[in-house]
């Protein structure tokens, strides 16, 4: 045999069997990729129990969840990226994404450490990327949520959920909770099942559903209720053009995760950074009074999250992620 190639196999079989010799010292992994575990229950991935895999880079890139325009996002947190580099001592990078498959991929590729990500694709993130939430926006008392409404134009004939029926209805993406998993979890009991009862299209983004109803191009679109305010707020829209006809329960927004092998030091650091900010006027008005980054609890406040998907015959897992982020770009293209 070739010594280059029997080295080769020689390689392949050591890296396989490390690779099932860490899987089978993981007493429990749930919906985590095998690339992760989580042996205390806690629903995210754990820290590498080999200290020689923990990251603590020079750099650390962070990226806000792509909800609406990500430039927009990138200027309103400035102050924040700048007092991250104070805080933690290292250079920091805001990263724009394009879309939350990108988001999720570039944390699973070891590329992105921190990271926003919107309520449903938090789940995926946390499943696929090993991400961990460690905060929501909000305030002294509690965290920053918000409901799914059902937008049309005031001056259409939908007067409520019902009348969904033979329209034409813009989801914002696979991935999103209120733009897509909780309309398919919870309409049905108003008597109305996406795509059986109304053609589902994919717009890609909360804004841009809002603004294609507001033009004609749909007939009426789930999408989150603090994306929509944000938008009358900044004067993009009147809310005077608008019926809202359905509005859920509340969500928890965006959470805030870094990537599960952060060195515990550096990891901890960047927590503290985020817990002790304050916000500035400019991403209080934006984040609808918003003034400082929540503590939350995966397990616990993402919970009513995975309920809805699992109502919806949903899961986060990899074989789902992969299903999704497919059909988000096939969104994307037309």
């Amino acid at each position: 045999m070739n010594v280059m190639l029997r080295g080769a196999l020689v390689v392949a079989a050591v890296s396989i069997a490390t690779s099932v010799q860490a899987q089978s010292a993981c007493k429990n992994r749930g919906e985590l990729d095998a690339n992760y575990c989580d042996d205390n229950g806690d629903l995210v991935a754990d820290l590498p129990k080999d200290s020689k895999r923990w990251k603590n880079p020079s750099t650390l890139v962070w990226a806000y969840t792509p909800v609406e325009d990500p430039a927009v996002y990138e200027k309103i947190f400035q102050p924040f990226t700048e007092h991250l580099t104070k805080c933690t001592g290292k250079r920091v990078v805001f990263f724009q994404v394009q879309s939350n498959a990108a988001e999720i991929e570039a944390m699973r590729s070891g590329r992105l450490h921190v990271a926003g990500f919107s309520t449903g694709p938090t789940a995926f993130a946390v499943n696929v990327a090993g991400a961990v939430p460690f905060a929501v926006k909000g305030t002294a008392k509690d965290f920053q949520g918000y409901n799914l409404i059902v937008v049309t134009k005031a001056s259409g004939n939908i007067q409520k959920i019902a009348d969904l029926k033979g329209k034409k209805v813009a989801h914002t993406s696979p991935s999103s909770n209120s733009g897509n998993m909780a309309p398919r979890a919870l309409f049905p009991s108003e008597g109305v099942t996406p795509e059986k009862d109304y053609t589902v299209v994919y717009s890609g983004k909360h804004d841009q559903s809002i603004l294609g109803v507001l033009k004609g191009d749909y007939d009426a679109a789930p999408v989150a209720s603090d994306v929509y305010e944000r938008m009358a707020r900044r004067g993009q829209i009147k809310e005077s053009d608008f019926r809202i006809v359905y509005r859920s329960k509340k969500f928890p927004t965006s959470s805030f995760a870094h990537a599960h092998d952060l060195a515990p030091e550096l990891a901890d650091k960047v927590t503290g950074c985020f817990y002790d900010y304050r916000f500035n006027a400019e991403m209080q008005k934006a984040f609808d009074g918003a003034d400082r980054f929540f503590p939350i609890n995966y397990k616990t406040t993402w919970e009513p999250v995975r309920a809805v998907a699992a109502a919806g015959g949903e899961s986060f897992g990899k074989a789902a992620y992969q299903k999704e982020a497919e059909r988000e770009a096939a969104a994307k293209k037309k």
